[in-house]
């Protein structure tokens, strides 16, 4: 895993300053501690998504725990309640909306520039056909908006860091080297 930038606070749009370098890498989150906020979707698309990251963002401080790149967040999409998930700097907390990720639990990331419309469908579709050939079985789904509409001039455009999680599958094993030997 790469270093962790320096923690620094979140933009005045709610964008983080920093973030991790993680295009690219699978990067083990395992045993991390997390706060989850909720939050309704109609067909995978987020109503009222800036009400619950600063809900998110509230509750976090009130609890006096810290974000590891405040702004950075998980955004994990269903069809008619997903979740946000930001990563805390803590070792412990015994608050609720609280837990610690499965360990391990490695996910894959690519960076993209430009919007959801864009070429996201695309990338994700290569980036499940990457796992599925290393016979790893893709799981969740995860965007992180690194930029939005407001800060995205000033900060190279409109970027989206993809987070798929993914585990070891013996069977798929199994099946890629039973297809080499035929």
């Amino acid at each position: 895993m790469s270093a962790e930038p320096e923690l620094q606070g979140m933009l005045e749009c709610g964008c983080p300053s920093v973030f991790p370098d993680w295009d690219g890498e699978d990067i083990d989150l395992g045993a991390w501690l997390v706060h989850e906020q909720g939050v309704p979707m109609f067909l995978h698309m987020p109503i009222g998504y800036e009400a619950a990251l600063d809900r998110q963002h509230k509750d976090i401080k009130r609890l006096h725990l810290t974000e590891r790149w405040p702004g950075f967040v998980l955004t994990q999409s269903a069809a008619f309640r997903g979740r946000i998930l930001c990563p805390l700097s803590e070792d412990t907390s015994p608050a609720r909306r609280t837990f610690r990720l499965a360990n391990p639990y490695y996910v894959r990331s690519k960076l993209i520039h430009g919007d959801i419309g864009g070429g996201i469908r695309g990338a994700v579709q290569t980036m499940q056909s990457a796992l599925l050939d290393e016979a790893k079985m893709p799981k969740e789904l995860f965007l992180c908006h690194l930029t939005c509409p407001r800060c995205k001039e000033e900060r190279g455009g409109i970027k989206i860091l993809l987070l798929r999680h993914w585990v070891k599958s013996a069977k798929l094993q199994h099946r890629l080297d039973k297809q080499k030997k035929d």
